[in-house]
């Protein structure tokens, strides 16, 4: 295979990547505190013994888009939306991350926790209690939790003290190295954040996508056609 066919290659599995990022994101646009990915492409160029150097696209890693969503109002007490920057910090056993998604229900001990059972950190790292018998329950902007009029907790917010390091998990969960408080954030008690997915564009990407690929699909079999006519040729 030639260099335009080993190139075409390299561009159609980048291809396939962004295919399955679009599709993970139109299958996350309805899901709380989602974080739109893309895929980012980098170019290598190599010197060829004759002729113009040689220029391949690698699709090389992925891009989180941190951009604020939309917030939709459901009234539940323990439903929390971070305006501004920041995440929520929750304990996992792959250890602590990072998530937008603020959907947090209290467990028979009094933990705050997220739907899958890992439990939400506070201001200090440590997991946030709320009393069993407490009949009231109100969480102030700066994630101070007060129960039936007194404060209990803080909960924390948090950002990545290296943006590089945010890396993409599973759903709405993101790991990254040391992380610090988010100043300027605020939590409001009662809402949820949504997905900042924007499902028409994505699948208008997904359109573009898939000509691309088409197209290198068609040069690539020109290309075998074109190979095996040569070695026909020869072999009369």
């Amino acid at each position: 295979m030639d260099a335009a066919g080993y190139a075409t290659l390299n561009r159609q599995s980048g291809l396939m990547r962004e295919m399955g990022v679009v599709a993970n994101n139109i299958a996350n646009s309805s899901t709380t505190g989602f974080r739109r990915e893309g895929v980012v492409f980098s170019e290598f160029i190599a010197a060829t013994d004759e002729g113009p150097s040689l220029s391949m696209a690698h699709a090389s890693g992925r891009h989180v888009d941190l951009s604020q969503a939309t917030v939709s109002q459901t009234g539940g007490q323990f439903d929390l939306a971070i305006q501004g920057e920041g995440f929520f910090l929750v304990q996992t056993p792959q250890g602590d991350q990072l998530t937008r998604a603020g959907s947090f229900v209290p467990s028979p001990e009094g933990e705050l926790m997220t739907p899958d059972g890992f439990r939400l950190l506070d201001a200090g790292g440590a997991p946030v209690f709320v009393p069993p018998q407490a009949r009231g329950i109100a969480i102030a902007q700066d994630g101070t939790l007060s129960a039936d009029g007194q404060p209990i907790a803080q909960i924390g917010l948090w950002q990545p003290s290296d943006p590089l390091s945010l890396r993409h998990q599973s759903g709405t969960l993101f790991s990254a190295g040391a992380v610090e408080p988010a100043e300027g954030a605020r939590i409001l008690q009662g809402m949820l954040e949504d997905s900042n997915v924007e499902p028409v564009s994505e699948i208008a990407r997904m359109i573009e996508v898939q000509r691309a690929y088409e197209l290198g699909q068609k040069f690539l079999d020109a290309e075998d056609e074109r190979v095996r006519g040569v070695i026909t040729t020869l072999g009369r």
